[in-house]
């Protein structure tokens, strides 16, 4: 299984844009799904977007058309480039791996320790 890191949070004020960055200790050519979640302070964590092998995404209401996720194989990396930041994205980021499209309940991966995303209004 491999681990996983993320970085790239910090802190913005609102309208702004940060590059999420989360690297793989391994290949991660042949898992199925890759995805970010967030979890904000006295929340649970959601899912904010997905994508498999190909180019089938998913996103989170909140975040359709401000959100882009992205998975480049070759460099065993998944990002998530956000624009238009609202304070209400403030939370910590987490990258993880699912075996199953549609099993947001069920990632299959460990998480890692997030990266922080602090969005000032």
């Amino acid at each position: 299984q491999v681990q996983l890191v993320e970085s790239g949070g910090g802190w913005v004020q609102a309208g702004g844009s940060l590059r999420l960055s989360c690297a793989a200790s391994g290949s991660i050519f042949s898992i199925p799904v890759m995805a970010w979640y967030r979890q904000a302070p006295g929340k649970q964590r959601e899912l904010v977007a997905a994508v498999t092998r190909g180019v089938t995404s998913k996103y989170a209401d909140s975040v359709k058309g401000r959100f882009a996720i992205s998975r480049d194989n070759a460099k065993n990396a998944v990002y998530l480039q956000m624009t238009a930041l609202k304070a209400e994205d403030t939370a910590v980021y987490y990258c993880n791996q699912l075996r199953i499209w549609g099993d947001w309940d069920k990632p299959s991966g460990s998480w890692g320790q997030g990266t922080q995303v602090t969005v000032s209004s």
